[in-house]
């Protein structure tokens, strides 16, 4: 098809099903091929007939999908999360509800006794999506958790002093569950 790249919108009529095989982005109505959305024409050595988005679309977390969000609530058994975006599809908002919950017993390996301990409100934090229905999320690896956090008391940047965050300001120390890429700017 390089000689013959054509682009095309949504309802564009590609060609009849006697010369070319449905493929992605393309409907078939009375033997006719229409595309489904912007993009590009393809067509294989079959005669398969695609149209290739033009543009990204936006990214529904799904199930093994790591999340990064922001603690907007805290409770007793949960914390909720609001989540920015999907790790590896960065340059897309997501689709659909973008609120997570963290459930006290996937926030770590072991007993937690309180969230309070675990998260602050307003921390940014990486999470595992292990239920893409109802937005569970977990934190409980090593690689996920709090990625970046402020003091609860002054609201400045906490940084990692051994296995605890400290507040250069006002000298509060706080205990999160801290993702091993704390502070890295790393997603």
């Amino acid at each position: 098809m390089e000689k013959d790249k054509r682009f095309a919108v949504p309802g564009d009529f590609l060609g009849t099903s006697e010369e070319f095989t449905q493929g992605k982005g393309v409907y078939i109505e009375e033997g006719n091929l229409y595309a489904t959305q912007i993009g590009e024409i393809s067509i294989s050595d079959k005669r398969v007939i695609n149209v290739l988005p033009a543009v990204e679309t936006p990214p529904i977390p799904e199930e093994g999908d790591v999340v990064i969000g922001r603690i907007e609530d805290i409770r007793d058994t949960v914390a909720v999360v609001s989540i920015a975006c999907v790790k590896g599809k960065e340059k897309r908002e997501i689709a659909a509800s973008t609120q997570g919950v963290i459930h006290i017993s996937n926030v770590k390996k072991g007993y937690v006794n309180e969230l309070q301990q675990e998260f602050g409100y307003l921390d940014v934090i990486k999470a595992k999506v292990i239920d893409a229905k109802a937005l569970r999320l977990s934190t409980e690896e090593r690689d996920l958790g709090v990625i970046k956090a402020i003091c609860m008391k002054c609201k400045c940047n906490l940084k990692m002093k051994g296995t605890a965050l400290a507040c250069e300001r006002c000298k509060r120390v706080e205990v999160r569950k801290i993702s091993e890429d704390y502070g890295k700017g790393v997603v």
